[in-house]
């Protein structure tokens, strides 16, 4: 028989899914802060006795991911290790109804704009006054910074205007001081998210305004790097380019996810765009910013791709030679567009043709990477990992880009700090490096000098 929990209420906080759904969980966590609450994020070993989890929707497998963690918790529940589950984020948002009726031992679920129900639920009240103020969960040195929610774009295969709803930007005066905020905290870089980087302003100052808005954060002291997360290609602000090249602080790197290069696929997808003009504005971006790095992705088994199709976006690629590339296979999701066409391409194709696309990645990756030996670059430690140091450079984004590796028995480095290194051997993804300047370690106040 399930007994009740005797652990004074902690409340561990679960995050599933994309950047946005951290960001998400910071805010909540903050929030939860301020009331007087003890809260963790995903602790392992003392995961509290209330669990919030914030789920993702967005595709096949993040659902079953995100309905397996709710399951885990509502068993724990069961068992009597925790004595409430939660369940919040964008897989709640989507199915919430199917949810309450097949897992019937979570207290409660909430959608993605539930944020003062969820509190109340959890004896806290919202409070607006809080901007900026978030537990960060990634490393001391960087955060995210959530610039609009939600999304217009009509894009056939997303779901994610089902879930996060229309877009709304974040006015630049409190982006400011969130961002100000962070810096008071030690952050050094902040990447801009949003579901539409390119969108920003449009509905509040009634024109494109991400380069105003970079034009105030540059200006924030202690933010050293500010990079571009989810750019939508078409209605780019060429403006922006022209903020990359003259502000140091904003990093030569663009994240435009492009999904595909045939232009009757770009069609069917509703991306507004066309082969030659996505060529265009690549051209148009390096002639601009020439040492900009430029990470895309792209779905590959999107309903009707032929083998003919495939094969013209695989010699683009190649063409390309785009500096970071992610390739996924599709996922038919319900309520989307493209759900009423049939979902043709077999997944083994579909496995096949993600995996030629990232073998064609590979080898493009490896051959800049080796324009990069014996060169320096700044770059900016996040971790130490057994016997090595991993960092990046300016164009890289952490979790999804290169490392920069640097051998811990031979050379000591300060996390979360700046560091000249030069570059002296180079893989497919990965950067190996020295620092140009050798550091000191740390004297220990024990430890005698000889």
């Amino acid at each position: 028989m399930r007994t009740k929990t005797t652990k004074q209420n902690k409340i561990n906080v679960v995050t599933l899914g994309c950047s946005k759904n951290v960001y998400d969980s910071e805010v909540l966590m903050g929030q939860l802060k301020a009331n007087g609450k003890e809260v963790v994020h995903e602790d392992e070993n003392d995961e509290g006795n209330i669990v919030v989890i914030n789920t993702c929707g967005f595709i096949g497998k993040a659902k079953e991911e995100s309905v397996e963690t709710i399951l885990h918790y509502a068993q724990k529940k069961e068992e009597g290790e925790v004595d409430k589950v939660f369940v919040t984020g964008c897989l709640s948002e989507r199915y919430k109804p199917d949810l309450e009726a097949e897992i019937t031992n979570v207290d409660q679920y909430f959608g993605t704009h539930d944020l003062p129900n969820l509190l109340k639920v959890l004896e806290a009240d919202y409070k607006h006054e809080l901007i900026g103020e978030r537990l960060t969960t990634t490393p001391d040195h960087y955060a995210y910074l959530k610039i609009a929610e939600g999304c217009d774009r009509p894009c056939s295969f997303c779901a994610i205007p089902l879930m996060r709803g229309k877009h709304v930007s974040t006015p630049i005066e409190d982006l400011v001081t969130e961002a100000t905020k962070l810096a008071e905290k030690g952050i050094k870089e902040i990447m801009l998210i949003a579901q539409d980087l390119t969108y920003y302003g449009l509905d509040i100052y009634k024109k494109r305004a991400l380069a105003d808005l970079l034009k105030e954060l540059v200006k924030v002291d202690g933010i050293e790097w500010i990079r571009l997360h989810y750019a939508f290609p078409t209605g780019f602000p060429m403006d922006v380019l022209e903020v990359m090249k003259n502000e140091p602080k904003v990093c030569n790197y663009l994240d435009i996810p492009l999904q595909h290069i045939n232009t009757e696929i770009l069609k069917s997808m509703k991306r507004g765009t066309t082969h030659e003009k996505t060529t265009a504005l690549i051209h148009k971006f390096r002639e601009a910013v020439p040492n900009m790095a430029i990470r895309t992705t792209l779905i590959v088994g999107y309903p009707g791709e032929t083998e003919e199709q495939f094969q013209e976006l695989k010699d683009w690629v190649e063409e390309m030679r785009f500096e970071r590339l992610g390739a996924f296979e599709y996922s038919h999701e319900e309520n989307t567009g493209a759900y009423v066409l049939e979902d043709d391409v077999p997944a083994d194709v579909k496995f096949r043709r993600v995996n030629e696309i990232m073998e064609v990645q590979s080898q493009i990756s490896w051959e800049l990477n080796q324009e990069k030996i014996g060169k320096t670059f700044k770059c900016l430690f996040d971790r130490k990992d057994g016997e090595y140091y991993y960092g990046r450079t300016e164009f890289d984004s952490p979790d999804v880009d290169n490392d920069v590796i640097v051998d811990a028995r031979e050379y000591y480095i300060k996390l979360g700090e700046f560091i000249d290194i030069e570059i002296f051997d180079a893989g497919d993804f990965d950067l190996y490096g020295k620092p140009v300047v050798k550091q000191e370690r740390p004297v220990l106040l024990n430890q005698k000098r000889k």
